[in-house]
Parts: structure tokens; C-alpha cells; sequence
């Protein structure tokens, strides 16, 4: 779930941070810099784990901080495929199940990897897997806020630095649109179609 990753970077301190320890001034502006965002196609990053090297600091002109070419190790949130976590359900929609595992919100369970059959609830807003027996079909209700285990079998990494507008007729409107579509720069896919997967009460008992 976590991995170390190796990176590099060149972080500028400014002078009325000379007095501290350079490590500790770097270490804080890598956490302000990174802490919290997605990296494309690395995952999402927590914290600082080591600084492994650091280059000559230089001053430039016009510029009384100093430049320094970093060489670090950050932790960071990257589930392998095939992966198996716990989350708790956030929401339900036509769209499938959307999870949650606390600090990573933008996980979906599409219908097609729920346990089948199952069916979207219109008046709950919830998915139900009905279960079928001997006795007949039970419906198993997917409620919000209930713990759910779940397989990782894709992810998707959005691109989602600024760029320029693509024609002098771009229009308010279109602008609106834009931000009403904005996607999650990272995104987990998962699936619960397998035996021991979905609801954590499903599998113990009652």
C-alpha cells in the first residue's frame, strides 16, 4: 500500500531560514511542496521519509535564496494491483459503490465487480447483492459507513496541471463546464466479485 519512492528536486530557502539546519528548513518545504498532492503516475504522496544526498547550495542574483539540488526518499500511498484493502463505504450511486480508507477518498467499486446479482436501490441509495439460498434471495444491503474489503484491479492517473486556454473563443461557460467536470488526478478501481470480498458482516457471524 505504501512505497518508498526516489526523488529529486531543487528547494529554495529563504535567507530568514539561514539560521536553522539546512536539512530541517529542506525537509520542511519538500512536506509543504508535496504532502497531501498527487504525483502523476506515482501515487499520492504522505511525508518525507530520508534526504539521501545534498548538492552545492548556490545564491543567484537578484535572489538572496539559496538553491539546493535535493536527492530524497517520500512515502507514498500506491496500492499494487490485485492488492486487498478495507475502507469504508463513503456513498452509492448508478455508478457503483465509492469507497473510502480515511486520507484516500476517490476509490469505485463499479456494478459490474459487485457480487452478482446485484441492484441499485433508487429510494435507499444503495447497492444490495441478493444472496441466493435454498431458502430464496436475501438482500444484502451495501449501507454508507459500513467497512468493506475490496480488491485493486485498476487505477487511473488524471493530468490535471494548468494549461492555457486552447482558443481566443473560449467562453465563460465552457470554463464553468470545465471545472464541473474536474476529475481526480488519481483514482483506484476495485472489486468485491469473489468470494471473502464486500462487506466485513457478510463473512462473520452473526
Amino acid at each position: 500500500m505504501f512505497v518508498l519512492v526516489e526523488m529529486t528536486d531543487t528547494v529554495r530557502i529563504p535567507p530568514w531560514q539561514f539560521e536553522r539546519k539546512l536539512n530541517e528548513s529542506i525537509a520542511e518545504e519538500l512536506n509543504k511542496k508535496l504532502a497531501n498532492k498527487v504525483v502523476y503516475n506515482v501515487g499520492l504522496c504522505i511525508c518525507l521519509y530520508d534526504i539521501t544526498k545534498l548538492e552545492d547550495s548556490y545564491i543567484f542574483p537578484g535572489d538572496g535564496a539559496s538553491h539546493t539540488k535535493v536527492h530524497f526518499r517520500y512515502v507514498v500511498f500506491h496500492p499494487f494491483l490485485d492488492e486487498i484493502l478495507i475502507g469504508h463505504i463513503k456513498s452509492c450511486s448508478q455508478d457503483g459503490v465509492h469507497v473510502s480508507i480515511g486520507f484516500f477518498d476517490d476509490i469505485v467499486i463499479p456494478p459490474e465487480s459487485l457480487q452478482q446479482p446485484a441492484k441499485f436501490d433508487e429510494a435507499e441509495q444503495v447497492w444490495v447483492w441478493e444472496y441466493e439460498t435454498e431458502e430464496g434471495a436475501h438482500d444484502l444491503y451495501m449501507d454508507i459507513g459500513e467497512e468493506i474489503r475490496f480488491r485493486v484491479v485498476d487505477e487511473t492517473f488524471v493530468d490535471t496541471s494548468p494549461t492555457g486556454p486552447s482558443s481566443a473563443e473560449a467562453s465563460t461557460s465552457s470554463a464553468v463546464e470545465e471545472v464541473q467536470k474536474k476529475e481526480a488526478p488519481y483514482t483506484l478501481v476495485g472489486s468485491i466479485s469473489e468470494p471473502g470480498l464486500g462487506l466485513l458482516s457478510w463473512w462473520t457471524n452473526s
